[in-house]
């Protein structure tokens, strides 16, 4: 029998992963992510076109999610809105999946189940058997995949924590016991495979941050990925012994604390929690604010306290941030300059250049992703989660481990795993989604916000008579094209342009013709003045 592979997201980027996997004609679909885009053109999240799998709409069996990051469960309810399928998952990622469900409108006619390590569950044609593992966020699964042709292996995100402060331990036996039985492919996350060595623990994050919140003076906040149970646990425990209160700052902490709480990762009693609108009632040593934003998100709590724009908390000289997390790369401008508005406050400022121990990575390096490949001793493998140069090395470490053949698969490609041969068989385009407030955004209007946002918009205006002659004094105005209060002698030349070439015009005269040879002559007149074309507006009127 033969496995076929298509990647929708995730292979090629980083985010948005999403895999589905074709069995005796029936389809499972392995997470169901979003990514985010950062060209700041009004676009909340980005997600594949499910269309694309229009064609298994009767056979997709369901989706089995590995945890709860939005770049593995963000796109589901854009997915439930096209496929009506059931939802596996571990507790704590169906969690955060109903709030997502519950805010787009599609939770009520969802599917979701729970998923328990080493169970067994029957997904069409594939038995699948969650496997734990360690991440940055609690409840991390891998899978094991039993088809008539043998067993697959996908990591999920992990990495190889020997102390996790959940004691959700890494399940080294069962993957040690697949290997032995004989593993046909292994899907491995590539996205630290550039990083020697191991990633340490999150027990370890706690001992560094613990003295830098006994030794302060003032307020504290410490920003970090809110999704981090872990690591919200873990600053619980050090709020109490050091007589601090919990001022949670940012939406996606209460969503998170509240879910943890829910499905019992978070024991925070209510009396150490204090509401943040509260928070000018506190001695200034006894706040421990938690705040999301740590890649400088306008619109997030770490961003709106560096700018001291926050509505209850305001930060200054004594006070202390810790940046406990990662520049997620392409974001080291934003968060450079966010860092150094907190240094203008007056703030201590703490980041993993200052305390090395303050932050580790969800994301197994180099040395861990071979211990499991060693672990399961795959007789092929295909690298996942990460940009070609990821896949590529992450793909060169596995030959060197011994594994025979590797693929390196990117979003669209289609591959087969058949009778042991491994091979990329096809390409599919798989469009990408862009949307704001749970709609879909035109990829029309995207490229004109971009270029909007690249060359500005003129807007002009032509009368005309009832032989189509101009008859009047053209208006011209533009918006992020020039001053025009200042430019007036640029934009008389570019009317002047315009007057000439439509009196010029040879054509059949009417509304839809002059307005095209207007809209060109004042591109070309203000690209020869100002070097850019701007989206250009034309509106005929006439009179008689």
């Amino acid at each position: 029998m033969t496995l076929r592979i298509f990647p929708l997201g995730g292979l090629g980027e980083i985010g948005m992963n999403c895999l589905a996997l074709e069995h005796e004609g029936e389809v499972m679909l392995i997470d169901c992510g979003v990514t985010f885009d950062d060209r700041g053109v009004g676009v909340d999240v980005v997600h594949p076109d499910f269309s694309v799998l229009d064609r298994y709409a009767d056979r997709i069996r369901g989706v089995f999610i590995t945890h709860g990051h939005e770049d593995h469960i963000g796109a589901l309810p854009y997915l439930l809105r096209r496929f009506d399928v059931p939802i596996w998952g571990p507790p704590y990622a169906l969690g955060l999946v109903r709030e997502r469900l519950r805010e787009h409108e599609v939770l009520a006619h969802a599917r979701l189940a729970e998923a328990k390590p080493r169970a067994h569950y029957e997904v069409g044609p594939f038995r699948v058997e969650p496997i734990r593992v360690t991440h940055s966020i609690a409840d991390a699964l891998a899978l094991a995949i039993t088809t008539s042709d043998g067993t697959v292996v996908h990591s999920g995100d992990f990495k190889f924590d020997e102390t996790p402060p959940d004691g959700e331990t890494f399940d080294e036996a069962r993957l040690r016991e697949l290997g032995d039985a004989g593993v046909n492919l292994l899907f491995s996350d590539s996205t630290n495979v550039d990083s020697d060595g191991t990633t340490g623990s999150e027990q370890g994050v706690g001992e560094a941050i613990e003295p830098i919140i006994e030794q302060a003076e003032g307020a504290v906040v410490v920003a970090l990925f809110a999704s981090n149970v872990h690591r919200l646990r873990m600053l619980g425990e050090i709020a109490r012994r050091t007589g601090r209160k919990i001022v949670p700052l940012g939406r996606s902490i209460h969503t998170h604390s509240r879910v943890a709480h829910a499905t019992g990762y978070l024991d925070w009693p209510s009396d150490l929690v204090w509401p943040s609108e509260r928070v000018r009632e506190l001695p200034r040593k006894a706040i421990l604010g938690l705040a999301t934003g740590t890649q400088a998100e306008g619109r997030a709590a770490l961003a709106r306290l560096a700018h001291g724009e926050h509505p209850h908390l305001t930060l200054g000289r004594g006070d202390t941030v810790v940046m406990s997390s990662r520049i997620i790369p392409g974001h080291e401008p934003e968060v450079h300059a966010l860092m150094g508005d907190f240094l203008r406050l007056g703030v201590t400022l703490k980041t993993r250049v200052t305390d090395r121990g303050i932050h580790v990575s969800g994301h197994a390096h180099r040395g861990e992703q071979k211990r499991l490949i060693d672990l399961v001793r795959p007789r092929a493998f295909i690298p996942v989660h990460g940009t070609i140069h990821h896949l590529l090395r992450h793909a060169e470490l596995a030959r060197e481990c011994g594994v025979a053949r590797t693929l390196v698969l990117e979003n669209g490609d289609l591959a087969e795993l058949k009778d042991g041969a491994l091979d990329k068989v096809s390409h599919v385009t798989v469009p990408r989604v862009h949307t704001f407030a749970g709609h879909a955004i035109p990829v029309g209007v995207i490229r004109e916000r971009m270029a909007l946002a690249e060359n500005g918009v003129a807007f002009v205006h032509v009368p005309v008579d009832g032989a189509w002659r101009i008859s009047g004094e053209i208006s011209l105005f533009s918006r992020g094209v020039l001053d025009d209060s200042k430019d007036a002698h640029i934009l008389a030349t570019v009317r002047n342009d315009i007057r000439a070439d439509i009196e010029a015009f040879g054509g059949i005269r009417d509304e839809a013709s002059l307005a095209e040879a207007g809209r060109l002559a004042a591109r070309r007149s203000f690209f020869r003045l100002r070097g850019s074309k701007p989206l250009t507006t034309v509106f005929i009127t006439r009179n008689g």
